[in-house]
């Protein structure tokens, strides 16, 4: 079997294979391109509040803090609606404290949760729904920062702030364009539940259309330049064929006239 057959073989089997997962790297390739990735981002969705500390509002000392939660980690002071405030990690949980009472602000309840939100959100869109995610997480948020409200607007693109339970920190914000960015790259990386680009089905999809499309350059070859040097290798063969042909034809001609000729003579 030559070069030619075996190509024209394994292309047809192998595009049969890859061929619609070539769409779906076509249209998801062209919808992440298309958008500008800053507004995917929802950048503009909220607003980064750089609130300095007041040191008049800290009342609540630091030592007492520590007496109060001696195996607080990872301590830091910010401010959080307005209220500057400890936040600490201790064993797997988040605290955080209201440094001008001491009071313990976390969990957040919803109608803190929400006024957080709206703090963040730089939209005009009113408050559509609030839940609470303690677990099973929906695709758009990580498990790591659970538990977390979610607070979606009434806006363009149905846009959601998410605000973690136990520190009031902003942790994700996503609408819907992002949602579908999220759905068109994990079918570009073909990693459906990860979005990692290092997975062994990608490897071979890429693998197989690799040597599918080496094969269509073998078929495109044999199609456009080896076909043209048949077309021209037969031209001549066939030039000469014509004039023996037409010679013939011309010998045959002079040679019929010839006889009636004679025939007439003859008569």
């Amino acid at each position: 079997m030559n070069l030619l057959k075996i190509s024209r073989k394994y292309h047809r089997w192998l595009m049969l294979f890859v061929g619609v997962q070539f769409v779906i790297w076509s249209v998801s390739g062209a919808y992440m391109v298309i958008f500008d990735i800053d507004y995917i981002h929802g950048d503009s969705l909220v607003e980064n509040h750089q609130t300095k500390l007041n040191p008049d509002k800290i009342d609540y000392p630091l030592a007492e803090l520590v007496q109060a939660y001696p195996d607080a980690e990872r301590l830091e002071m910010g401010v959080f609606l307005g209220k500057t405030v400890y936040s600490f990690k201790q064993g797997e949980q988040d605290f955080l404290i209201d440094a001008h009472t001491g009071l313990l602000l976390s969990p957040l309840d919803q109608t803190t949760a929400v006024k957080a939100a709206k703090h963040y959100y730089t939209g005009d869109g009113e408050v559509a729904e609030v839940e609470l995610i303690t677990q099973d997480p929906p695709f758009e948020l990580s498990r790591r920062v659970l538990p977390a409200w979610r607070v979606s607007f009434d806006d363009f693109g149905s846009p959601s702030i998410y605000v973690s339970a136990e520190t009031g920190k902003l942790v994700t914000k996503r609408h819907e364009f992002w949602r579908t960015f999220d759905l068109m790259f994990s079918l570009h990386v073909m990693d459906y539940e990860d979005e990692d680009p290092s997975n062994w089905l990608l490897f071979w999809f890429l693998l197989f259309s690799l040597t599918a499309s080496i094969l269509g350059l073998i078929l495109t070859y044999f199609r456009v330049f080896k076909s043209s040097e048949d077309e021209e290798d037969s031209v001549a063969p066939n030039d000469g064929n014509n004039l023996h042909k037409s010679s013939n034809k011309g010998s045959h001609g002079q040679s019929d006239k010839s006889k009636t000729s004679l025939n007439q003579e003859v008569s």
